[in-house]
């Protein structure tokens, strides 16, 4: 069975297996923590996707920094990756044995900022109001 991706494309067995492969790869390595940049040595990160390309010669990783934004900014922290791209692609081909070792691009995670969004929504007191006053009329329904 296929998982659909956010755009609604199917991802295979391989490209899943792949990119949790990846994901456990690059959270060791950013777990070391040995990166030259000073950004990338004070950011906490986690990594909490990657998504391999059909020809496994990409994967787009995503990211959040732990303890929030407050410690580094999200762009800082994104461009610190862009930068550091070439030595994390050489030390996952080094753990991943696969054909070609995939050029890794980074992106902030937004589905945590979209759940607490929706989270807060729902527990705001007017839609909690709605959502009993929906249930009363079902009942009566039937």
């Amino acid at each position: 069975m296929a998982h659909k991706n956010r755009s609604g494309v199917g991802r295979s067995q391989r490209q899943l297996k792949v990119g949790e492969e990846i994901r456990h790869a690059l959270s060791s390595i950013i777990m070391r923590g040995e990166f030259r940049n000073p950004i990338l040595q004070k950011a906490n990160l986690t990594v909490t996707e990657v998504r391999a390309s059909p020809d496994l010669r990409n994967a787009t990783c995503f990211i959040v920094p732990l303890g929030g934004e407050d410690r580094v900014p999200r762009d800082q922290v994104l461009e610190a990756l862009k930068g550091a791209s070439v030595f994390l692609k050489t030390q996952v081909a080094q753990s991943v044995h696969l054909k070609y070792a995939p050029r890794l691009s980074f992106q902030y995670d937004e589905s945590f900022d979209e759940g607490s969004h929706v989270d807060a929504l729902l527990r705001n007191p007017v839609v909690q109001a709605d959502v009993a006053k929906g249930h009363d009329e079902d009942d009566f329904e039937d």
